[in-house]
């Protein structure tokens, strides 16, 4: 997705698509009128289309809104049914990145997840917030209380624990079946506090150096994600340190606070501007953090050239261990997985526009089979776990699941940890309750292939 054309593309032409740049510090991005305007304009171009219908439920919704009134056109629909659109959209970003022929530079700009932001930041403006969902988005916070507490909270938040989650359905709406992710009492700043040795004999010994940015995910709840990627690097010979500032701003950026996304922006920039001076290479361990730092947050503070370095030294972690076996070459030692991979190509890595690259990586594992699926988990954040959420979730995620059933394989990965924890829930349902493949980040799966995990 690159910077806006120097001249004006040809109708049909083959010009990369763009994205505006976001500009929510503008009062007239909050326009109601202006926003829902807006919103007829680019779903009456959808309606003409129709390419999307398969996606997800967003546009099934309107167009069944369509279908159903009274002239069969947009013009008969209430501007108020919209918010049924916005309702099932997870911003994943897959009908502009792989449907849409009419997104920039297309004279019909079309870009429906940034204008489901614009109407979600809008809506916010007029004091339309979701308070339960705006405190589980947090996450530092909550992960931060929930440490010393680790075992209490994994306890009580289990899904064993009936009563308990019944409570919590009733009182934070997060509904009593969704698999939540577990807290620990050691976080992977904790324990990659001294990093791990590069390795002399490794093949990029001396010509590389990594700053690992942990995620809040990682940290809080996988911190044997960022052990993975610490040892698979420094196997390579590659000096890695681990740098957590804070959350990139993910939920908040789903719930439309952008004024918040963009201070996290800055700040976290700010803490890596030394390590990007320095050299270094900056490598996200989660898709969706990946997707913020080289993508959403160049689009919402453009100027800020800190953000725009930090925008172009980032890869993710699976796309960087690729990069080092083209460059260099890999070290010794890979033993085959056995019962094969699957890999779930989630969203947030498709929409990097970078291609497989976690599946692209365990290729590289002697003698192992990976297999691929590329759809939707429809976990999308608290999206997948919230009660009034959560069936559409679940609907949407069921063809993948499916899908991963059929390769029959001993392992299940995903760019994205929370879809591969969703899908292995819903591999539960759709296997009668046959014994699920282990779930895992590819980078982990890597570390084992080398004994190093």
């Amino acid at each position: 997705m690159a910077d806006s054309p120097k001249t004006t593309p040809r109708e049909g032409s083959l010009d990369a698509p763009f994205r505006h740049p976001i500009a929510w510090r503008d009062e007239a991005y909050y326009d109601m009128d202006a926003v829902l305007k807006e919103m007829e304009r680019q779903f009456d171009v959808c309606h003409t289309c129709r390419r999307c219908f398969n996606l997800c439920d967003s546009f099934p919704r309107l167009f069944d809104m369509i279908d159903e009134s009274k002239t069969g056109e947009l013009d008969s629909v209430p501007k108020s049914e919209y918010a049924k659109v916005d309702e099932a959209c997870t911003l994943c970003d897959m009908c502009f990145l792989t449907k849409c022929p009419y997104v920039p530079p297309h004279e019909f700009d079309i870009d429906i997840p940034h204008l489901i932001l614009r109407y979600r930041a809008a809506r916010r403006r007029e004091g339309q917030k979701d308070a339960i969902r705006d405190e589980l988005g947090k996450t530092d916070r909550n992960g931060k209380l929930a440490k010393p507490l680790a075992g209490l909270a994994n306890w009580a938040t289990a899904r064993k624990n009936t009563p308990l989650r019944k409570l919590l359905e009733a009182v934070a709406e997060i509904d009593a079946e969704a698999e939540l992710p577990k807290y620990h009492s050691k976080t992977a700043t904790d324990l990659l506090k001294a990093p791990v040795a590069p390795d002399p004999a490794g093949p990029a010994f001396g010509q590389r150096k990594v700053a690992l940015y942990a995620t809040c995910f990682v940290d809080y709840n996988a911190p044997d994600t960022a052990m993975a990627a610490a040892k698979v690097l420094a196997k390579q010979g590659v000096e890695a340190v681990l740098v957590y500032p804070e959350c990139c701003g993910m939920p908040q950026l789903e719930a439309g606070d952008l004024k918040d996304v963009a201070g996290r922006a800055e700040r976290v920039a700010r803490a890596f501007a030394p390590y990007v001076e320095q050299g270094y290479d900056i490598v996200a361990l989660t898709a969706s953090c990946g997707l913020m730092m080289k993508f959403e947050w160049p689009l919402i503070v453009p100027e800020n050239h800190e953000v725009g370095r930090l925008a172009a030294a980032t890869r993710d972690i699976t796309e960087y261990v690729v990069n080092l076996s083209k460059d260099f070459g890999l070290a010794p030692g890979l033993s085959a997985v056995e019962g094969g991979v699957t890999v779930h190509h989630a969203c947030h890595a498709r929409a990097q526009n970078m291609g497989q690259k976690s599946a692209e990586m365990l290729r590289l594992i002697p003698d192992t089979k990976v297999d691929v699926v590329e759809r939707c988990s429809g976990h999308g954040g608290t999206f997948g776990v919230m009660k009034d959420t959560r069936p559409l979730a679940n609907k949407v995620g069921k063809p993948a699941a499916r899908q991963v059933a059929q390769k029959e394989n001993a392992e299940l990965c995903s760019d994205c940890p929370l879809a591969c924890k969703h899908l292995g829930q819903l591999l539960e349902v759709e296997t009668g309750g046959a014994a699920a493949p282990r779930q895992s980040h590819p980078i982990e799966i890597f570390a084992r292939a080398y004994g190093a995990l």
